[in-house]
């Protein structure tokens, strides 16, 4: 890999760490239209270079959520008995919504992409929160619900905390406790997101090395490694900035990389 490219993942990886721990964003809406544009770069074929960037994504979110996970869980924000009854259905959800993806053409998959990361980022900007209604339903309501945050985290490659917080909270859970089960949420998301897309990419022929299925492990590793030790400069970082104000700057910025990713796959 040429150095270039190194230091692209490298710095990546470090931007999605330090806005993951200033703003507690996952990292899908950085990093697919920013593997979208590095993989346009490199020569990757249009045809599969959203879902490629879709894979990878989903196996970086892997070590970020491992981290989140065990930190929320130290502290007791974690209500680990609505994470084992979501669970059956994150894990189907997710994992069958990749066959749905890998059969998408990537142009529909950016576009698709681009409205929902539009959608959140105007949440993110008017700072909207649902209205707390009555508590967490049964196991039919939590595996479903469970399915669908999977579908759509799958087809996105993301955490789903975009999706769980909100539910837990509209379900009356307070919001750090929401924040943390939601953290745990997104490990099995990552991890049927990932092994859905390593299965439907492994006959697509993506002609790059080290890549198994939709997954560009080089990529994987280096943007985890500086995720990793830049999520704690962004957790301090909270304690000093207007986050606030970052959201809606990062929400703008987040629109923007969306349509260029639109823009990227037309080509």
């Amino acid at each position: 890999m040429a150095l270039e490219y190194i230091l692209a993942f490298l710095l990546l990886g470090g931007l999605v760490g330090v806005m993951a721990g200033l703003l507690g964003i996952g990292g899908g809406a950085l990093m697919v239209p920013m593997l979208t544009s590095i993989f346009a770069v490199m020569g990757v074929a249009n045809d599969v270079i959203v879902h490629l960037a879709l894979g990878t994504s989903m196996a970086c979110i892997i070590v970020t959520s491992i981290s989140s996970l065990k930190s929320h869980h130290n502290r007791g924000g974690v209500l680990w008995p609505i994470v084992k009854a979501m669970v059956p259905g994150i894990l189907i959800g997710t994992f069958v919504a990749t066959f749905i993806a890998a059969k998408t053409e990537p142009l529909y998959l950016a576009l698709f992409f681009a409205l929902f990361m539009s959608y959140v980022s105007i949440q993110m900007f008017i700072n909207k929160q649902p209205k707390p209604d009555k508590s967490v339903g049964g196991n039919g309501e939590l595996i479903a619900t469970g399915s669908g945050i999977g579908a759509i985290s799958a087809l996105v490659s993301i955490g789903g905390g975009t999706l769980t917080v909100p539910y837990l909270v509209w379900r009356n859970i307070e919001m750090t406790k929401a924040i943390g089960t939601s953290a745990a949420c997104g490990f099995p998301i990552a991890v049927a997101g990932t092994l859905g897309y390593i299965l439907n990419g492994y006959n697509e022929g993506v002609a790059q090395d080290y890549t198994l299925g939709f997954v560009y492990w080089p990529a994987v590793v280096l943007i985890s490694i500086t995720s990793y030790f830049t999520a704690p400069i962004g957790v301090k970082l909270a304690h000093t900035l207007p986050v606030a104000t970052l959201k809606k700057l990062f929400a703008v910025f987040v629109v923007i990389i969306s349509i260029k990713m639109v823009m990227t796959v037309l080509g």
